[in-house]
């Protein structure tokens, strides 16, 4: 037997700063919550910071995730073409990606009922380690949970520039070392991801 399974169909964005600070946003307009946006947070010391828009929200991505703080903020994602504008409490995030990849191109041919299924997750997962060392497309996720992850394009993320509490983050720089919120990072190398991710509940939560 499986337990509920939630889909969240969206947008992954990872980049690294010049700090150290790295920050993976996440924007869902299909999701069982609802149209969100969340980011993820991990400072040069390894502290990991939840930002997310409401309490329902937090609890869940808490229980899927691990922190170190949550903050329940007001968070906002503007897409115009190749720029991205992030504004999430005491976070201030501007991207821009350049032209799709070549895997992007491969994984724009993956058809959605695919994207969804946990054996395409479990056969992407060993290519996808081997090719970005830290990225996990299958995994548990949280107390009873499993998560997997469908890819569907990828673009590089070619500039961006964040103000975290009123300061400067520097420059864009690889997201390294890798975040550790779950049982994998995003890419080394700043990128958007078109993904569909699915939530498998443990038992004791259906």
């Amino acid at each position: 037997m499986t337990g509920e399974r939630l889909r969240f169909d969206g947008w992954i964005a990872g980049v690294g700063t010049a700090s150290g600070t790295r920050l993976v946003v996440g924007h869902w307009p299909r999701s069982p919550f609802g149209s969100f946006s969340d980011v993820m947070v991990e400072h040069r010391d390894g502290e990991r910071v939840l930002l997310a828009p409401s309490r329902r929200i937090a609890d869940f991505v808490a229980a899927t995730y691990r922190f170190d703080r949550i903050e329940v903020v007001p968070v906002t994602v503007a897409v115009a073409g190749a720029a991205w504008l992030v504004e999430a409490g005491p976070l201030l995030l501007r991207l821009r990606t350049g032209r799709r990849s070549a895997l992007g191109v491969l994984l724009s041919a993956v058809p959605a009922p695919l994207a969804r299924s946990p054996v395409w997750a479990a056969l992407c997962d060993v290519p996808a380690r081997l090719l970005m060392p830290g990225v996990r497309t299958l995994g548990r996720a949280g107390p009873g949970r499993r998560e997997w992850y469908g890819a569907r394009g990828q673009w590089p993320v070619v500039a961006a520039d964040a103000v975290l509490d009123g300061t400067d983050l520097g420059p864009l720089s690889p997201l390294d070392p890798p975040v550790a919120f779950g049982f994998g990072s995003a890419p080394r190398r700043p990128c958007l991801v078109r993904v569909t991710t699915t939530v498998e509940l443990g038992s004791a939560e259906r």
